[in-house]
């Protein structure tokens, strides 16, 4: 079959990734578009040959028979349309972060279970091979029982977090705008705009989920998070050190670098060097390949895997509404510990 799928907000990211990537999958097409700026959505309707336009989610899943939905909306604005379209019945693609308050992420959570279908977040590094075993050898207790991690990240992203065009994106149909990204009272910021990537692939991969955080953050021009560092712990007990910097030089880019320590051994994944590696404490090591190609971070990996899913594929989710529900728990009480100066309990 070929999927039929609608996307929620047509901004940037959704012309620049999600629409031209569903158009290139023989599993499926984008039919319908919807977005409550109606000039936006002619200009994105004409650009891409789209005739069903709507300007409310609900009005487009009763008329169009969808089996994907892609949210590409502002972050403070997924909730609403990601359960509208899972009560709709369609498989839902939600960018990260799935939501920016903990009950919301509960909420989109809770409307997937309820409809029997997937929720997916596109945290890219999810979704490559080398992810998946790393899954593997800590399910399978490679390393024993998960007591430390140690999760950094930074981008190169400077300019999008002090509010100012994002250099790279100057020939897209539309660039990010500040008041998404660089806004404090819009969830702006480094922890809800890159983090939840490397949040997301720690959780995906150990299976923990946080019990308690405390933030310190160090501010961009326009007063979101630049800098964060953070210590965490999680329900089993296991702690964890949180690192994000958004000042990567531009010519270097993103870099991930993920350490996991368990009782009988450690998993290192760092993508600036290409390298997933196991170490145990009886020398019974292991690794897997990662090519340069690999490593460099792929967000078409995740729509690519939304298109199967949605033509009735049997594909492996690892970044479902579990996950982004406890990646926003996470990042909903940094936020909070960094603004108080407390440990914040979830």
């Amino acid at each position: 079959m070929t999927a039929r799928i609608g996307i929620v907000g047509t901004g940037w990211w959704a012309c620049f990734n999600h629409i031209p990537t569903i158009n290139d999958c023989p599993e499926a097409t984008v039919v319908a578009i919807c977005d409550l700026d109606q000039s936006r959505l002619d200009k994105v309707g004409e650009e891409f040959g789209i005739d069903a336009r709507y300007t409310d989610v609900n009005a487009m899943m009763a008329a169009e028979n969808l089996d994907g939905v892609m949210i590409s909306t502002p972050h403070t604005a997924h909730t609403n349309p990601a359960i509208a379209a899972l009560q709709g019945g369609a498989h839902v693609l939600v960018e990260k972060p799935m939501a920016t308050r903990a009950e919301d992420g509960r909420a989109i959570a809770r409307a997937a279970v309820a409809a029997g279908r997937e929720v997916m977040v596109p945290t890219g590094l999810n979704f490559t091979r080398f992810s998946q075993q790393a899954a593997q050898w800590i399910a399978e207790g490679r390393i024993g029982e998960v007591r430390h991690a140690v999760c950094q990240m930074g981008s190169a992203l400077h300019d999008l977090f002090a509010g100012e065009p994002m250099q790279e994106t100057a020939d897209h149909l539309f660039r990010p705008p500040a008041s998404t990204w660089a806004d404090p009272a819009k969830a702006g910021g480094y922890g809800w705009g890159q983090m939840s990537h490397s949040l997301g692939w720690l959780l995906y991969t150990t299976d923990l989920t946080f019990e308690s955080v405390f933030c310190m953050d160090g501010k961009s021009p326009t007063g979101v998070d630049f800098y964060d560092a953070a210590v965490a712990r999680a329900t089993n007990g296991a702690t964890i050190s949180i690192s994000g910097a958004s000042t990567v030089p531009k010519h270097k880019g993103m870099h991930t670098d993920i350490r996991i320590y368990g009782t009988e051994g450690m998993v290192v994944f760092d993508n600036e060097r290409a390298r997933m590696e196991l170490y145990r404490m009886d020398g019974e090591d292991d690794a897997a390949t990662i090519t340069s190609e690999e490593a460099v971070y792929d967000g078409t990996l995740p729509v690519r895997t939304f298109a199967r899913l949605c033509a009735g594929e049997s594909v492996i989710n690892p970044a479902n509404a579990e996950n982004g529900a406890r990646v926003t728990e996470a990042l909903d009480a940094l936020y909070r510990s960094a603004a108080s100066g407390e440990v914040v309990r979830i």
